[in-house]
């Protein structure tokens, strides 16, 4: 019999105590203020701790990948923050939208994303993994799914006009999407994570996306 290591964490939920949460600034985005305290490590708990988190709920991410041509699709897109650190604030990024709609799963928002962001259909989604994009400051969390795609029909400018969004398609190989990460052409988290994620499964993806 295999036994499953047993998992490291100390403490779970329960060992914090929320003693307040309000809403400090509501505009695009939403910032609350909390006032809480937690168990220690050596015993005890910790005084009161105050902490602004940035909530701008979950979003879903999938990359459009072509395992016949072994492509993925891209999409670029102006990201105002990375002006600040970067040589330019269009990034290249797998597509990825907010999960605000009641009752909508977050596969069916990356296909719809897709669609809109790329105005490319997805065939047969594999879910990759989550991931909470930067918890020491914000909530969010990240859902990642690698979804089957046809790259011959991906190209053009897309977006919705109502939401602002200027979106320019990019086809590349994966390998050549995995090189732009080590020389820094890629460098946003889901990106990342997607592309590196898709470089170690692409074989079973193709075998499992065969076999279906």
């Amino acid at each position: 019999m295999v036994h499953e290591p047993k998992l490291p964490f100390s403490f779970g939920n329960k060992d914090v105590e929320i003693l307040s949460k309000k809403t400090v600034f509501s505009g695009f985005f939403k910032i609350n203020e909390y006032r809480f305290r937690h168990r220690l490590f050596d015993g005890g708990w910790s005084p009161e701790i105050c902490r602004e988190v940035f909530e701008r709920g979950n979003a879903g991410v999938i990359l459009p990948y072509d395992p016949v041509r072994d492509e993925v699709i891209l999409i670029e897109q102006i990201r105002l923050p990375a002006i600040e650190s970067s040589n330019t604030p269009w990034l290249l990024e797998a597509v990825a939208g907010m999960i605000d709609k009641p009752g909508e799963s977050a596969e069916e928002v990356v296909r719809r994303e897709a669609m809109e962001e790329a105005s490319v259909h997805i065939g047969r989604c594999t879910f990759a993994l989550s991931y909470l994009s930067s918890p020491g400051g914000t909530s969010e969390r990240m859902y990642v799914y690698i979804g089957e795609a046809d790259s011959t029909t991906a190209g053009g400018v897309h977006g919705l006009a109502q939401e602002n969004e200027d979106i320019r398609v990019h086809v590349v190989s994966r390998e050549q999407a995995y090189q732009w990460i080590e020389k820094g052409v890629i460098d946003n988290a889901a990106t990342v994570i997607a592309i590196q994620w898709l470089t170690l499964h692409y074989e079973r993806i193709c075998t499992a996306w065969r076999d279906k």
